[in-house]
């Protein structure tokens, strides 16, 4: 696919399902370029297929420097340098800390927490040369309210809250706006997946009485992709249907 030389350009990380499909949806209809990321070949060409013309997919491993290094490479030689970028990318591995492996701490923190500073740090160069940028991160209800048997997903969400806020002190001169989206309970594959008693007990806890839709958080993450949100950073905006309020 040719270099878009027209209009702004957005790179969106795990856009080949759930939320970041939606995500990627919502700004090629915003009239974004969107550049989504997958971590397979499968998923990259689900992203071809899901954008068309709007956009583009691109393979990405987030806890690997080399991949990292690559992806942003060929978004910015063969579609534009991003402006938008939207770290929607995670992964969890769920248990109880005392019964915590390694790898299933560090996995979790090495590709929420430091994957969001691979990713990020070599596409504000882009942002700085244009004097405008808009950086959205994913974090979660957990971060605040806390859930047991996810200690170290809470502890990467609340990680990607804290490099919110200071980022947004970094690069708010630059007209570069940093802002994260934490959802609540959400209607996705891996939500799918729980027995119907788990997700009748978080729907009873909702104050709207449903789950949260992938278009939901896209909506949000729209908003503070866009114009409307010139004067808001540093800002963690609740998309959990008064799951949790603070």
């Amino acid at each position: 696919m040719a270099r878009n030389e027209n209009g702004r350009i957005a790179l969106v990380t795990g856009a080949s399902r759930g939320i970041g499909k939606a995500v990627a949806a919502r700004l090629a209809a915003d009239g974004l370029f969107v550049v989504g990321t997958a971590t397979s070949d499968d998923g990259v060409r689900a992203i071809d297929a899901h954008l068309g013309g709007t956009g583009a997919g691109v393979r990405l491993r987030l806890d690997d420097d080399a991949s990292v290094e690559a992806a942003v490479q060929r978004a910015n030689d063969q579609f534009g340098a991003p402006v938008v970028l939207v770290n929607n990318a995670g992964t969890t591995s769920d248990g109880l800390l005392m019964r915590m492996s390694p790898d299933a701490w560090g996995t979790v923190l090495e590709t929420n927490l430091t994957g969001l500073y691979r990713i990020t740090r070599p596409l504000l160069r882009g942002m700085t040369r244009a004097r405008w940028g808009r950086i959205v991160n994913l974090s979660s209800v957990v971060a605040r309210m806390g859930n047991a048997g996810q200690v170290n997903y809470a502890a990467s969400k609340a990680g990607v809250e804290g490099f919110t806020r200071a980022l947004a002190q970094e690069l708010g001169s630059r007209h570069i706006t940093v802002n994260a989206v934490a959802p609540g309970f959400i209607d996705t594959d891996m939500t799918s997946d729980l027995p119907d008693f788990q997700k009748q007990a978080m729907v009873v806890r909702t104050a709207l009485g449903r789950m949260g839709t992938v278009e939901d958080v896209a909506a949000a993450v729209s908003f503070l992709a866009g114009d409307g949100a010139a004067y808001i950073t540093g800002e963690v905006l609740h998309v959990n249907g008064g799951l949790y309020s603070g």
